[in-house]
């Protein structure tokens, strides 16, 4: 069956095995983030419990597995299939059978996270969400061992990688002017939402450097996407040069799985022919001949079983054999989700052509053919906000207050910011917002509630609890101004930030008062 070889790329087995087991990776990190802060954040004792969320908003018509029900008990199970089929399909299980089993599998975890994605509220309202469905349905069709890439849904997934990068270009290049004087980066290391351990060296960097890394994201991201669709060696050193870019933000910062999510699906410009011409100990698994070698050699097989490396399910000629129906319904299905994904691909281009370009948007129930974008304009300042309490019965400035300690957001002056992404602290990095909104959010005052109840799911989220479990009698927030130390006050203080206490936001309150 030489036709099939036309709708297929024998040439990019390293780019699928990459696509299948990196975007199982990912959803292993995100079932497991999931089952360690979902129910102290949403459960049925949560700052947002579900049930609550789902009886007023009996109608909700994004589609999830909660609709007739949630309980804690019911979520776990849910994390637990999702955290057994992510691992299977990491180690390769489902892709040594037919198509199907691994369609399955991906399909499966994409109905399982889009279940807790769209009760998950502001605690799963960011951009990574929908990529990761997005990205799980799409990898679904590339088939397993048995059969070549599918070319179709290889250009999908490259699709899918232009919308990311040139997106978050575009919302860039509208956004603030730092983006176009090429200052961002003067600023983003410092006040990015969660820094990492290497982000005060980068933010201390000479300024002409940080105008060359504004200058190479441009470039990255609003050139070099246009090449994931050329010819061969350009759309592997296309898919290269992005998976580099991202690399650096990887080393700079905290950004989940975003970053990890771009690198994985760059991966579908990359030639098996090109990465072993470039490194030569890298094999190339299968050939266009060889594939048609595999299919000639199974010609005589009619009952699907195993030979010479293929299932014969997968590739047959005779016609009217069952490897030459099963061929044709893989091909057809392939075929057709590609074209599915390229119709609702309609909308986030008409997106990217528009004047007022949303971010992170999706235009239908599924989150599929979703529009990407993030920092189109940078914060200038970190304000962090700072939460205290106190065993003292009055709460005057004179009493003694301990400050409570979050994993990720930064807290002790002295402390180096840690390396948690590709997993996601969700309670760290809504803290980062609630300066550029407000501290009078229903999260926010039902977190400071088990702070005085000292509710022990909730201290888990946290790194520190200074009253080693005992409730405070009283707790308030407050807001300081964080800066990067600079090479003179670190050799002097060995403090890594500048810590200027600002004002009270929230003065002290007690159980009653917040109850």
């Amino acid at each position: 069956m030489d036709w099939l070889l036309w709708f297929s790329a024998p040439d990019y087995q390293l780019a699928r095995i990459v696509l299948q087991r990196g975007v199982a990776v990912l959803f292993f990190i995100a079932f497991l983030s999931s089952l360690n802060q979902f129910p102290a954040l949403l459960g049925e004792r949560g700052l947002l419990p579900v049930p609550e969320f789902l009886e007023a908003f009996h109608r909700l018509r994004r589609p999830t597995l909660f609709r007739w029900g949630y309980t804690d008990r019911r979520f776990r199970w849910m994390c637990g299939a999702g955290l057994a089929i992510s691992g299977l399909l990491v180690l390769g299980v489902p892709q040594l059978g037919p198509p199907w089993v691994p369609l399955l599998a991906f399909l499966a975890l994409w109905g399982l996270y889009m279940s807790i994605v769209n009760v998950g509220q502001t605690f799963y309202s960011f951009g990574w969400e929908m990529l990761l469905l997005e990205a799980g349905f799409t990898v679904a069709f590339l088939g397993s061992d048995q059969s070549p890439p599918p070319t179709a849904v290889l250009i999908v997934t490259a699709w899918l990688v232009f919308r990311l990068e040139f997106g978050a270009g575009m919302i860039k290049i509208r956004g603030g002017s730092e983006w176009r004087n090429f200052t961002a980066l003067y600023y983003h290391h410092e006040t990015q939402p969660m820094p990492g351990p290497l982000s005060r060296q980068f933010h201390l960097l000479p300024k002409r450097l940080h105008r060359a890394e504004v200058m190479g994201n441009h470039f990255a991201q609003l050139v070099v996407p246009f090449f994931l669709f050329a010819p061969q060696p350009l759309a592997t050193v296309a898919a290269g040069l992005i998976i580099l870019t991202q690399l650096w933000l990887v080393l700079s910062g905290n950004f989940a799985w975003l970053n990890w999510s771009a690198i994985v699906l760059a991966f579908t410009g990359v030639s098996d022919r090109v990465v072993h011409a470039a490194l030569p100990f890298m094999p190339i698994r299968y050939s266009s001949a060889q594939w048609a070698d595999a299919a000639a050699a199974s010609e005589g097989a009619r009952d699907g079983v195993w030979s010479g490396g293929l299932l014969t399910g997968g590739l047959g000629e005779a016609t009217g054999s069952p490897g030459d129906v099963f061929a044709w319904a893989w091909a057809a299905v392939a075929l057709a989700a590609s074209i599915f994904l390229a119709v609702l691909g309609y909308w986030p281009a008409r997106n990217l052509l528009s004047t007022r370009q949303l971010m992170n948007a999706s235009f239908n129930r599924w989150q599929l053919g979703n529009t990407y974008g993030a920092f189109g304009s940078v914060t200038k300042r970190r304000v962090e906000i700072v939460v205290e309490g106190t065993l003292d019965d009055v709460p005057t400035d004179d009493a003694e207050w301990l400050e409570y300690r979050f994993k990720g957001k930064p807290g002790e002056p002295g402390r180096v910011p840690r390396q948690w992404a590709p997993y996601h602290l969700r309670l760290d990095w809504l803290m980062w917002f609630l300066p550029l909104r407000t501290v009078h959010e229903e999260w926010f005052y039902g977190f400071l509630f088990k702070l005085l109840e000292a509710d022990p799911a909730t201290l888990r989220l946290l790194r520190a609890d200074p009253f080693d479990g005992a409730r405070p009698r009283w707790v308030r927030v407050r807001n300081a101004l964080y800066e990067f130390s600079t090479h003179e006050e670190f050799r002097a203080t060995r403090q890594r930030w500048v810590v200027t206490p600002m004002r009270m936001l929230i003065r002290p309150v007690q159980l009653k008062d917040v109850a």
